[in-house]
């Protein structure tokens, strides 16, 4: 039975996702996304002012004529969203948790990719395959995928990317783009990501709460590791303590993209603190003049 406050946020996500998509980049989507390969349609007889590259040559050779090999625009795509859901991401201070978030983004996408007729799967992750649902088309399949991020509750866990990469290269052999979603707060799984990347198209997308990025100035308080339980007292009124908490953070993020960029993975950041809409705008406006 499924709780009526989890039927009420999939319905919320829903509107939000068909108000906001369809005026904001439904198309976009599609332009950026879609046509990313060929696949063969057919072979046929040759005819004055075909390409001489095409001509297949086994063909030839059996009849006696000339005949080519004709190509389509691949137009369905399979999209996989890999989520980190491990305990790091309970954690928010605005407007909702990271896992929250996360959860958001990817049923906003998987919606659009829906009305795209695209197969959407799902690998929900933490230093462990937690869940895996193979590329499907159809709302009712949509909506299993939302249900089963927004539902997902597990005790505490940290994080294993590279278990997950692993795991979509097994799993996955036709070329799909790749949502990676995660807090990134571990980092060693450059070779895995790289690798994947050259078989697929994998974009990142770092979740991040404002206090990871800047803290604010709250006087003394105990901060508990969600992934291992330690706590520390912390003076936030510190001047010696900002510097250092912000500086830190600018670094591991710019070391983060730094890294993305160096094996060619795109990256769109989102944040608990602000709309994602425009962010995933950007993004698209920015993949579609590269392209």
């Amino acid at each position: 039975m499924i709780p009526e406050e989890l039927i009420k946020k999939i319905k919320q996500i829903q509107i939000y996702t068909s108000r906001e998509v369809d005026a904001s980049f439904a198309g976009q989507y599609e332009s950026v996304f879609k046509g990313r390969g060929m696949q063969f349609d057919e072979v046929r007889e040759y005819t004055p002012g075909d390409d001489i590259r095409s001509i297949d040559w086994n063909v030839t050779a059996r009849t006696g004529k000339p005949y080519i090999k004709r190509f389509v625009e691949e137009r369905e795509m399979t999209v996989i969203f890999a989520v980190d859901l491990s305990a790091s991401g309970e954690f928010g201070t605005v407007n909702k948790m990271k896992n929250e978030l996360a959860a958001e983004f990817c049923a906003v996408l998987a919606f659009t990719a829906a009305k795209n007729n695209d197969k959407v799967g799902l690998l929900i992750f933490t230093d462990r395959i937690e869940l895996y649902i193979p590329p499907k088309k159809g709302s009712r399949h949509m909506l299993r995928l939302i249900r089963e991020l927004l539902y997902f509750k597990m005790p505490r866990r940290k994080t294993k990317i590279s278990l997950a990469l692993d795991y979509i290269a097994k799993v996955i052999h036709k070329k799909a783009t790749i949502f990676l979603v995660s807090d990134f707060i571990e980092s060693d799984f450059k070779k895995p990501l790289s690798l994947l990347n050259k078989r697929h198209d994998v974009i990142a997308v770092p979740v991040r709460d404002k206090v990871e990025i800047s803290m604010p100035s709250v006087g003394l308080i105990e901060f508990q590791d969600a992934e291992t339980g330690e706590i520390i007292l912390i003076d936030t009124s510190s001047r010696k303590f900002h510097n250092q908490y912000d500086n830190k953070s600018l670094s591991r993020f710019n070391e983060l993209k730094s890294l993305l960029r160096s094996i060619n993975v795109d990256c769109v950041p989102v944040s608990t603190d602000k709309p994602y809409i425009q962010d995933l705008v950007q993004f698209f406006h920015m993949r579609h003049r590269r392209h």
